[in-house]
């Protein structure tokens, strides 16, 4: 089952939190989190979902460069937004950048997806970080664009700062990994935490994702504490950094 299959299920027969969860905790600077299959973490002390890359209206973006995608991006990532909001139902979403795919996409949203957005908020604070794709923050959305969040001693922004950050949760780099399953290497989104910080896997449905081994990765970790928590169909597959795949 995949993310969006997932999600319909949630949004379906099992709504209202009722679908079980095969989530994994963890800690961040000493702060409870849980991993979620979907590609959320919460923050079940504050009642804060955090979300990163969402890419939305990335079909959009590309067919304004004259490339054309199916048009169907946006609606799969707000229908497993919405699905993960339901399971959780928390007080306030972040999301860490590249919200959409670049800077006019907030503007030209549809009022459909506008509407779906509006709804998802209604009752719950919504901050919307900014990206290097989207460094203007959002047009006629719900909540309040910044450049990084601090609470309880993290920190919350797009693009990991280099060196040790600690407390950091970031997104940008959508990271993968690759494990071996039976006779066959499987690469999937994941988490990837040490302990002192954590990087979100890619939320939006049309986006790619970078190996932990590359080299855009290296000096980030702590590579003995590090484990990748990695989606899989309906479960959370937590996997030490040494016994991944190359």
């Amino acid at each position: 089952m995949n993310r969006l299959a997932l999600a319909r299920e949630i949004n379906g027969p099992f709504r209202n939190g009722l679908t079980p969860v095969s989530g994994v905790e963890t800690a961040v600077h000493g702060v409870a989190v849980v991993c979620d299959p979907l590609g959320a973490l919460h923050l079940p002390d504050a009642g804060i979902l955090v979300v990163s890359d969402l890419h939305l209206e990335k079909g959009a973006a590309f067919a304004r460069r004259g490339m054309l995608l199916p048009p169907y991006d946006t609606l799969a990532t707000l229908t497993v937004l919405a699905a993960v909001i339901c399971r959780y139902d928390p007080k306030l979403v972040v999301s860490l950048g590249d919200n959409f795919h670049d800077r006019v996409g907030s503007e030209h949203l549809p009022e459909e997806f506008r509407g779906l957005i509006v709804n998802m908020a209604r009752g719950r604070e919504w901050i919307w970080i900014n990206g290097n794709h989207d460094p203007d923050g959002t047009v006629d959305l719900p909540g309040r664009s910044v450049d990084e969040m601090h609470y309880g001693g993290l920190t919350f922004r797009h693009e990991p700062g280099g060196g040790q950050q600690v407390g950091e949760i970031a997104g940008h780099l959508h990271p993968s990994a690759t494990v071996r399953r039976r006779d066959k290497s499987v690469r999937r989104p994941c988490f990837a935490t040490d302990g002192v910080r954590l990087l979100m896997p890619a939320f939006g449905t049309m986006t790619g994702g970078l190996d932990l081994r590359h080299k855009a990765m290296a000096g980030l970790f702590d590579r003995e504490s590090l484990i990748a928590h990695v989606l899989g169909r309906d479960r959370i597959y937590s996997v030490r950094f040494g016994n991944l795949s190359a």
